[in-house]
């Protein structure tokens, strides 16, 4: 590494978001640029360990350790640290077709097994990559580069998301003739409605790099939801394989008494149509639930609650609360969560951070059951009855127990359930017949990605359940070049 010691010399630092109290009257990004200098000296704190884990790329207890596309991250570390960092997109988009997205969205596992956080707080990685990204496009140094040649082969992408924007880069690379189908009316899927503008600006960020995709030669079809606007035979008849990435999007619901009540959203439902006013009127259509002047209920503590949290502070609500049925984590890594296992601490999310800065505490609240909703005379939600809840172990599995006395009732006037999704929707997997595993996601081995269709394969949250979007990214790189393979008998793909 260029600096040796420089883990021993600088501590972390992150640059200066915007303020909660001021960011939360506008949708624009809350990230912030650090000046060449922070950077370079957050680059010098990457240690020469040796065995990096960062780049593992692999699952301990379920949760990923190190860097799912493996990105090389002690090598554009030093190339920040040395100031070449026309080298360290070079670098970066060796692993990651959209560094853009992940620098913004990914909770960053890579720092969870960085050597250094061991006993130092780990190098800032996810800053790094982020700051290496929008420079080459601030620089001109990403341009459209359409493959040199064509193989003839016609592939269609199902779904738009990360995984099938990954897909259709790299079977594009490889000269193939690749076509997207998106049921919505924009590109981008998850990225595009699933996480809110503020932390993933669609025209600035996400709409680039689609233009990009455009321009090196991949087809993009909007509000074509295949199975339903186009034959599922159909397409298998018109594409020499099929790459299927539309996600994970059936919500886990939470069935009880007044759950048919007005003002209880999935959270998707209600992020979705906030993101697609935004883009469709600045929100002047009023084709979105607003939260403006409510006491409003996130049930559930995930990315997609505190995205919840974030856009109803925007919304200018009356009160916030968000519940957590899992205990309050611990301020360090307790003693079986140890390195590099993903650090299960805690910690506020820019959500969470904004409504402390205007309620005076975290929205939080953990260990909590909701028994019931209630209604008013017309029909609409006005409060929950919680519980407090404990696990207790009951032969050797852990369940659920109600703390006697310790029954609340709570005012909401819109409630937002976000406790995560039981896998893709039935319609297309359906009409295709594609064998599904027990959890109901398409059965597709991973590294092979083959379906029970020879020339089917499956990608990201569709394959493998929710999950994260750099998860996704390596699920339709990895089922890009193994449909690469089938096309042409070997692959040039990574």
């Amino acid at each position: 590494m260029g600096k040796p010691t420089g883990f021993l010399e600088y501590p972390r630092e992150l640059p200066l978001t915007r303020q909660p109290q001021e960011r939360i009257h506008d949708w624009a990004e809350f990230h912030a640029h650090g000046s060449e200098e922070l950077l370079k000296k957050q680059g010098a704190r990457c240690m020469d360990c040796g065995v990096p884990f960062c780049h593992t790329g692999t699952l301990l207890e379920g949760m990923a350790s190190g860097c799912p596309v493996n990105n090389l991250i002690p090598e554009w570390n030093d190339l920040v640290y040395r100031g070449l960092w026309k080298e360290a997109i070079e670098r970066l988009h060796k692993t990651n077709n959209f560094p853009e997205f992940t620098g913004r969205v990914c909770p960053a596992p890579c720092e969870g097994s960085c050597v250094l956080g061991i006993n130092e707080p780990p190098v800032t990685i996810k800053t790094i990559e982020c700051e290496i990204v929008d420079r080459a496009f601030k620089e001109g140094w990403i341009q459209p580069e359409p493959p040199p040649f064509r193989t003839g082969r016609n592939v269609a992408v199902v779904g738009s998301g990360p995984a099938g924007l990954a897909a259709a880069a790299q079977l594009n690379k490889a000269g193939h003739w690749v076509t997207v189908f998106e049921r919505a009316d924009r590109i981008g899927g998850l990225l595009m409605y699933g996480i809110p503008n503020m932390k993933l600006d669609k025209n600035a960020i996400v709409q680039r790099r689609v233009r990009l995709l455009e321009e090196e030669g991949v087809k993009f079809v909007t509000k074509c939801e295949v199975g339903k606007d186009l034959p599922a035979e159909k397409l298998i008849a018109d594409y020499d394989a099929v790459v299927l990435a539309g996600g994970a999007t059936k919500p886990r619901d939470l069935p009880m008494e007044g759950r048919n009540l007005k003002g209880i959203h999935f959270a998707m439902d209600f992020l979705t149509a906030n993101t697609k006013s935004l883009l469709d009127s600045d929100l002047k259509d009023g084709q979105y639930t607003s939260a403006k002047g409510k006491d409003v209920v996130v049930i559930g503590g995930g990315d997609t609650g505190t995205d919840c949290v974030a856009t109803s502070m925007r919304h200018q609500c009356r009160s916030l609360v968000q519940f957590e049925i899992l205990p309050k984590p611990p301020m360090e890594r307790a003693p079986d969560n140890p390195w590099p296992q993903w650090p299960k601490v805690y910690k506020m999310d820019y959500g969470q951070e904004e409504a402390s800065a205007i309620f005076g505490d975290d929205p939080r609240q953990y260990l909590i059951h909701t028994k019931k909703f209630v209604g008013d005379a017309n029909g609409h939600v006005k409060e929950l009855h919680t519980v407090r809840i404990e696990w207790a172990k009951d032969n050797g599995r852990f369940v659920m127990k109600e703390v006697p006395g310790s029954e609340r009732v709570l005012p909401a006037q819109l409630v937002l359930l976000a406790m995560g999704f039981l896998g893709p929707e039935d319609l297309l997997l359906q009409k295709l017949g594609v064998e599904r595993d027990p959890r109901t996601n398409v059965k597709a081995e991973h590294g092979k990605f083959q379906t029970s269709i020879a020339n089917v394969f499956a990608a990201g949250d569709m394959r493998r359940g929710q999950s994260l979007v750099v998860w996704a990214i390596n699920e339709g790189r990895g089922a890009a070049r193994e449909c690469d393979r089938f096309l042409m008998g070997e692959t040039v793909l990574p």
